[in-house]
């Protein structure tokens, strides 16, 4: 399995050849005027997390909100899920969990929740990699973003949603969250390369991938 991310909640997950041949899975593809690259829309199952006005064309197939589906091998449950606007309002953000490879990612959206429900996390279940939002402003900050760890207790976390070069959005940056859980730095990995052999049943590790 290999894991590109492009900024923001989108990333890019491209399962390995199976009996149902490999599946290009896209996760909240994104406008340019945000000022990054956007991806192309080519993908065999497309998510998205929350309210996308880019108009998504496309042989794919589309979820955009809770459920459950299995599409050419690969298991996905979308969660109902809250973002935080301006004064307190809250919206709705999908959290989905995608099984695929003897893997289990979870990908929390716009996640602005100061912790999961219980009912959310029983639905979630043992997770082996957490993508998480840690840039504010709608989402969850540094603080947020550990306790929801604390909660979910994955094997890999990757961080996203917050300040990078380029972007328009104001967001908090990536070093309060690493000060957050004690690491001075990381080195960024253009993508993650993965197999179920290399996940460790010791302490969760923190992997920063490049946009």
């Amino acid at each position: 399995m290999t894991i590109t991310w492009y900024g923001q909640t989108c990333f890019r997950i491209n399962t390995l050849k199976s009996r149902n041949g490999s599946v290009n899975i896209l996760i909240d593809p994104f406008e340019k005027e945000i000022g990054l690259r956007s991806p192309k829309t080519e993908a065999d199952i497309l998510l998205v997390t929350h309210d996308n006005k880019r108009t998504l064309s496309g042989n794919f197939f589309l979820i955009n909100g809770p459920g459950e589906y299995d599409v050419k091998g690969v298991y996905i449950q979308g969660i109902l899920g809250k973002s935080l606007k301006k004064e307190e309002v809250s919206e709705k953000t999908t959290i989905y969990t995608i099984e695929a490879e003897k893997i289990k990612i979870c990908h929390l959206g716009k996640l602005g929740q100061k912790e999961l429900t219980p009912n959310q996390i029983e639905r979630i279940g043992k997770v082996d990699i957490l993508m998480i939002p840690i840039g504010g402003k709608e989402t969850l900050e540094a603080s947020g973003a550990v306790k929801v760890m604390s909660q979910i207790e994955p094997k890999i976390i990757i961080p996203m949603y917050y300040r990078i070069p380029k972007l328009k959005v104001k967001l908090e940056g990536l070093d309060k969250f690493l000060k957050s859980l004690r690491i001075k730095s990381l080195e960024p990995l253009s993508k993650l390369s993965i197999k179920e052999k290399d996940l460790s049943e010791e302490e969760a590790k923190v992997i920063i991938l490049k946009p």
